[in-house]
């Protein structure tokens, strides 16, 4: 079995201490396929030394975090634009709109995550959204730019089941990761409403452990946790859960 973390951040100074043996303990899991967002042009250069350490197994994104948006933004755009037209990324992510710290950039937010999604659709690549408390101000912006050309995952998806509905319509994959074990994450009260091939597993690590590691530092290996869910969810087997969900990670990014 080949389990693949849609969403993970290897590159974190959380993992500076142990980054190889967090990886190794990743990889004697199962989980051989690393999918790397960005955040903004200060993690560029260690994103890159990840991907020279593990070619076979890291496979990176370029993108500006919705809350890393600032005054500096166009400056950071054209940095995700320059790397775009130098070299082959998988994703532009991670990008979207986060109303949960602080709403000051607001419009900023609004017209950086509608360039890097043509961005994303210029270089025909997926996109990978981030949205915290701005569902209707995502989906106002996907209700705009929705065509044949816009697909990817909307990451970390915690919404109501008619909000999953609508992510889909989008052409969007639901990344699910942690919150899917959590009692109170609600969830997995309706995901198996929804179609499997809709799935795709992530950590975010190292953020979201998944129970019975929550609280703590999350990384990649703890996506065997998230599968287990899912597998007591859909009632599926393991097995089967691993097969499609990593299917549908090939299907969106190509690899």
């Amino acid at each position: 079995m080949v389990l693949t973390d849609t969403h993970t951040h290897l590159y974190s100074e959380a993992f500076d201490e142990d980054r190889d043996e967090m990886i190794g303990r990743a990889m004697e899991a199962g989980i051989k396929r690393f999918f790397i967002p960005a955040i903004d042009s200060t993690y560029t250069k260690a994103m890159f030394q990840l991907e020279a350490k593990y070619p076979e197994h890291v496979f990176l994104m370029t993108g500006l975090h919705p809350t890393h948006v600032k005054e500096n933004y166009e400056e950071e755009l054209r940095h995700v634009e320059a790397l775009l037209s130098e070299r082959k990324f998988y994703a532009v992510g991670e990008i979207g709109i986060d109303l949960y710290w602080d709403k000051t950039f607001l419009k900023e937010q609004q017209q950086a995550f509608k360039y890097q999604i043509q961005l994303a659709k210029k270089n025909k690549l997926p996109i990978v959204i981030h949205c915290r408390e701005a569902f209707d101000e995502i989906f106002e912006v996907l209700e705009e730019e929705k065509d044949d050309s816009l697909f990817g995952i909307f990451h970390c998806f915690t919404g109501t089941l008619e909000q999953a509905k609508q992510t889909i319509s989008y052409n969007m994959k639901l990344g699910i990761g942690g919150v899917v074990t959590f009692k109170n994450g609600k969830i997995d009260k309706f995901l198996n409403e929804i179609n499997l091939s809709h799935i795709v597993l992530e950590t975010d690590a190292p953020y979201l452990a998944p129970t019975p590691y929550r609280g703590k530092r999350n990384e990649s290996s703890y996506i065997t946790k998230v599968a287990d869910k899912l597998a007591e969810v859909y009632k599926l087997p393991l097995e089967k859960i691993v097969e499609v969900t990593t299917q549908n990670s090939v299907d969106v990014f190509g690899v």
